[in-house]
């Protein structure tokens, strides 16, 4: 775990839930440094084709939203910033709004079969496509560069890798296909046996 998340995540608050329930409170060391991505969490965010950002609103209220695309299309632009292309959707926008009064989020980013997740906490802008179109060539495929309406930058703060004891493993529509391609394969062959027996 890097070291300015916990000093983050661990408020005053939740070292007295801690402590209450444990009768102790875990101890952490100020940190005043943003924690660097390194080569493992510049891997698993650029394998990702989904993930979750939450944002607060300016009431007050938690957001969470999911956000996918093809895999990769959340980048690492530098040691502690990613990005990526945001496409039309609902036309809702909290998100959008969320992050004009606080740019606070945290990312949740799931690798179900691999039972891992890494969550990010950093401080998000949201840019029009129309303006950037540097950056939006980056982070767009030529596919989805027509439904961008928007480009997320996230400065890094911290991030945390979990523990995968209460994750099920689930697996895309790809990912099942691939692990059954073989059964497949020797089904028809099987039957192609078969038929030139009758």
């Amino acid at each position: 775990m890097a070291q300015k998340f916990l000093d983050i995540a661990l408020t005053p608050k939740v070292l007295e839930a801690q402590k209450c329930y444990y009768g102790r409170s875990q101890a952490s060391r100020p940190d005043s440094e943003n924690d660097p991505l390194g080569p493992e969490e510049t891997a698993f965010i650029e394998s990702r084709d989904s993930f979750y950002i939450s944002s607060a609103s300016e009431t007050g209220w938690p957001y969470v939203q999911h956000r996918g695309g093809p895999a990769g299309f959340c980048k690492v632009i530098g040691p502690d910033s990613i990005a990526f292309a945001d496409y039309g959707g609902n036309r809702q926008l909290i998100s959008t709004g969320n992050l004009a009064g606080n740019d606070r989020v945290c990312l949740f980013l799931m690798d179900y079969p691999g039972r891992t997740r890494l969550k990010i906490l950093g401080h998000a802008e949201v840019l029009d496509a129309r303006e950037h179109p540097d950056l939006l060539r980056q982070l767009a495929t030529p596919e989805t560069v027509k439904i961008t309406e928007r480009l997320f930058r996230i400065r890094v703060v911290s991030y945390d890798w979990n523990c995968p004891k209460h994750i099920t493993p689930r697996f895309s529509a790809s990912e099942v296909n691939e692990h059954i391609a073989p059964l497949l394969a020797r089904i028809a062959d099987l039957e192609s046996q078969l038929k030139g027996r009758l």
